[in-house]
């Protein structure tokens, strides 16, 4: 049995700093996410109300993945605030690429997914860039499948691209 590197558990305030300084440095690391590094920053302090705020919604979940006390990833998942849509939970994660392929995203998802089952969330989405094979086969081994395509969604470059939308639904929940 392999030993993980890695400790996967709640988000705190705490956190708040490295998280800031996390995002800033995966979002330069990979094309995979809406953002080039620096834009739709987010300081210490939106970190800490994002966390605080975050914590008190029942759908809604904070993750982070530590190294030796570092922070190397974290998993946010956002539950929709109206009746109509309080069922369902969009999700997004994070890895710093040094520590890419030894699980620490799936652990992420699957401890999410593990709390929705718990939690009775129905629907558990995600958007993906079509590129992102790995991710995307990844994502259909933990259940999901894919649900619609964005057709010219994201541009990088002067190429456009897809973003495809994947869905997981437990159907024993509502």
């Amino acid at each position: 049995m392999e030993t993980r590197i890695f400790h996967i558990r709640k988000a705190t305030v705490m956190d708040a700093e490295q998280l800031s300084q996390l995002r800033l440095i995966v979002d330069g690391e990979t094309d995979n996410f809406d953002r080039e590094r620096g834009e739709d920053f987010l300081s210490t302090v939106d970190f800490e109300e994002m966390i605080r705020s975050e914590s008190v919604e029942k759908n809604s979940i904070f993750l982070v993945a530590e190294v030796k006390g570092h922070l190397v990833g974290f998993l946010r998942g956002k539950g929709g605030k109206l009746k109509r849509t309080s069922h369902r939970l969009e999700f997004g994660v994070a890895v710093k690429k040094q520590y890419w392929g030894q699980s620490i995203g799936k652990s992420l998802i699957q401890e999410m997914l593990q709390w929705a089952d718990q939690k009775g969330i129905r629907k558990v989405t995600l958007q993906v860039l079509e590129t992102n094979k790995k991710a995307i086969a990844l994502y259909e081994r933990l259940g999901f499948i894919v649900e619609g395509e964005l057709k010219d969604d994201k541009k990088i470059g002067d190429i456009y691209y897809s973003t495809i939308l994947m869905g997981r639904r437990n159907e024993s929940n509502g």
